[in-house]
């Protein structure tokens, strides 16, 4: 029986602001998980904002929070090098999720009406280690919250920061737990992208279930990667996804599978599928290509088909995730097969999903192309969600 989603809401942020006393990061694994479809639906959303139409990013301020939406996060993932030739998966993202639309009715200097969290995690492809730890915090007394200009985003310790006060990039990126630790600074090497429809990314038929969403599709990363305590020096590429919403997912879909993909030759692609519970094609699919020179190409769901591969079954969990895929993006001619760096890049945090560099290798007509990039998939835990239309968008 499906849980009323209001509910579920609720039942999230209580183990969020039960979490957040602790202060303390929480290893992958130790937290009780929510299924993506009732922490992204629409229940509860009662009092706040929602994304129902197309409007401009203004700069520097849309860096900072939408405190008028339930939800947001700054998502940042890449892949980088060792001077000895090891590859390094890393994701580091924040949310800020409200519990309320209305301020706290306390008085207390801890009362806050939002919860902030963030998951860290380091893929060690030479090793096939993957870490992952989250970590909660009140949006009160400073321990955790957003601003646009200096620009930074933090939760405890764990933060994104501009290196240049009065410029929000590059940025600087920290985090640490007693096994790994980054500490980066990302800068962009193309302009900001606005995702779907001007920046409007429409997840499903009805009005408001959408997110405003922009991204910076190819950051040079450069800095320290700590494992285990000892630093090591990489270079390499990230990307930033940016998205705020109050509800995002409708009834019957259950999560999804989303792709950032570098290609070597400069060109970036973000395609992503909505998948549905009753194991139909879900119309609300979207793609988009980031040319060499910043010159975007928008993907409709009738461009891009996806054919599941390999699965690897999560023994935590049970999760069976297609961790191998091929995409075929007939506009451009593009045939592209996709492998983990790591089978094992399950998060199982407070909301559960799979996330993991990637390899890509294929054919443009009968020109060769590799790439790297990130993987996204949610909501596989539930039943009948698996998608199993191969070859279906």
């Amino acid at each position: 029986m499906r849980r009323d989603p209001l509910l579920a809401a609720l039942l999230f942020g209580a183990t969020l602001v039960l979490a957040a006393c602790t202060q303390t990061p929480i290893d992958s694994g130790q937290a009780g998980s929510i299924a993506v479809a009732e922490a992204m639906g629409g229940g509860g959303a009662e009092g706040f904002a929602r994304a129902t139409e197309a409007r401009p990013f203004v700069f520097p301020q849309d860096h900072g929070p939408h405190e008028d939406f339930r939800t947001e996060w700054w998502y940042f993932t890449g892949n980088l090098d060792t001077a000895g030739g090891d590859e390094i998966g890393f994701q580091l993202t924040f949310f800020r999720h409200a519990l309320a639309a209305d301020a706290p009715s306390r008085t207390s200097r801890w009362a806050s009406r939002e919860v902030w969290f963030a998951h860290f995690a380091l893929g060690e492809g030479g090793r096939g280690r993957f870490t992952a730890a989250e970590r909660f915090e009140r949006g009160a007394l400073g321990m955790a919250g957003a601003r646009a200009l200096p620009f930074s985003v933090w939760v405890g310790d764990w933060r994104v920061e501009s290196v240049n006060g009065d410029k929000p990039f590059p940025v600087r990126l920290v985090a640490s737990t007693d096994d790994i630790g980054i500490d980066l600074t990302v800068d962009p090497r193309k302009p900001i992208v606005p995702q779907g429809n001007r920046g409007l990314s429409q997840k499903g038929p009805e009005a408001g279930n959408a997110s405003y969403y922009y991204s910076a599709t190819r950051l040079a990363a450069r800095g320290t990667v700590t494992i285990h305590g000892e630093p090591i020096s990489v270079v390499g590429s990230a990307w930033l996804d940016r998205e705020w919403s109050t509800s995002a997912l409708s009834q019957g879909q259950v999560g999804w599978d989303w792709f950032a993909i570098q290609l070597e030759d400069g060109r970036d692609l973000m395609l992503y599928r909505m998948r549905r519970a009753d194991g139909m094609i879900d119309p609300h699919n979207s793609g988009l290509l980031v040319d060499t020179d910043g010159t975007l190409r928008r993907l409709g769901p009738d461009d891009v088909r996806y054919e599941p591969g390999r699965r690897w079954e999560s023994p935590r969990s049970g999760a069976a995730y297609p961790v191998e895929w091929r995409l075929w993006i007939e506009p451009l001619g593009l045939e592209l097969e996709v492998v983990p760096m790591i089978d094992m890049s399950e998060l199982d945090v407070a909301v559960r999903y799979w996330e993991g560099a990637i390899r890509v290798q294929g054919k443009e007509g009968r020109q060769p192309v590799n790439g790297r990039g990130f993987l996204e998939m949610t909501g596989y835990e539930t039943p009948g969600s698996l998608g199993e239309l191969t070859g279906g968008r």
